[in-house]
């Protein structure tokens, strides 16, 4: 059986990307959320720097999963696009402490 996201929680996610960047960049940087089965991506959107005008590129900032309880567990993405287990807060934490810790990036894993 396929599991369902809470939709207040992807909305957050949205709406938390949305805030994230400013009218003033919008045309220089964006984020996209996509859903998957159990999980939300955060992607950041640049352009591409030498290209066809119109032409973005696309890198992993988070990905989210959701445990099916309510509680959802947060991963990185590493400097080859693959996601692993980010062990700077425990597992099975609500929607909002997830989004404060991408959000203070006390580690600067997410922005850098």
């Amino acid at each position: 059986m396929a599991t369902v996201l809470p939709d207040l929680d992807v909305e957050k996610v949205k709406r938390f990307c949305r805030d994230r960047v400013p009218a003033r960049v919008k045309d220089q940087v964006r984020l996209e959320v996509t859903t998957r089965g159990k999980n939300i991506s955060i992607y950041e959107c640049r352009p591409v720097w030498r290209g066809p005008p119109g032409e973005w590129i696309r890198m992993g900032i988070a990905q989210i999963r959701y445990e099916g309880d309510g509680t959802w567990t947060l991963f990185s993405s590493d400097r080859y696009g693959r996601w692993k287990v980010y062990v700077d807060l425990d597992a099975h934490q609500p929607i909002g402490a997830i989004l404060d810790e991408i959000g203070t990036d006390p580690f600067s894993i997410f922005w850098g």
